[in-house]
């Protein structure tokens, strides 16, 4: 769970770093326009051309690697463990206080695993359950179906 959050940091930071550089530029160019050429009617459009290709170490050149870095970063995030369901129930009459539980574990494809401990009053077992695109080869228990659904619901539509 720590690289989850490690990661999620790291990805706002490179998009608070993204929106600073964004923000600086946008700083500079107002300050390089002189107010009265400003004031009076606006410049015709230069026609397109080519982009000249980005000097190292310019604005230009940080900000595109920064943009290739923050799509890197998003694909690795696809496969990080990061959506969580939990459902807490009674296995038994006799225990009281919903000591069971299962937990779905899953990442933006749906593919992770179901981990269950069931707990009476003399002994505790845990099982794992492999899950691929929101399903499992192994039969689940409806408490496991039900925090397997949660996470399919919160997916969406965009993951099938």
């Amino acid at each position: 769970m720590s690289s989850t959050l490690a990661g999620a940091f790291g990805v706002a930071a490179l998009f608070v770093a993204v929106l600073a550089l964004v923000f600086a530029i946008q700083a500079l160019r107002a300050r390089t326009v002189p107010s009265d050429q400003a004031a009076t009617s606006p410049l015709p459009e230069p026609e397109p051309q080519p982009e000249p290709e980005v000097k190292p170490g310019t604005v230009r050149s940080e900000l595109r690697k920064l943009s290739k870095d923050l799509t890197a970063a998003r694909g690795e995030l696809r496969g990080v463990l990061q959506h969580l369901a939990i459902v807490r129930y009674d296995a038994f009459g006799d225990t009281g206080g919903k000591l069971s539980w299962s937990v779905a574990l899953l990442d933006d494809n749906g593919d992770g695993v179901i981990l269950t401990s069931i707990n009476s009053r003399a002994d505790a077992r845990t099982y794992a359950k492999e899950i691929k695109s929101f399903t499992s080869e192994a039969k689940l228990s409806p408490e496991e179906e039900e925090a397997l659904e949660t996470l399919r619901k919160e997916a969406g539509p965009t993951v099938t």
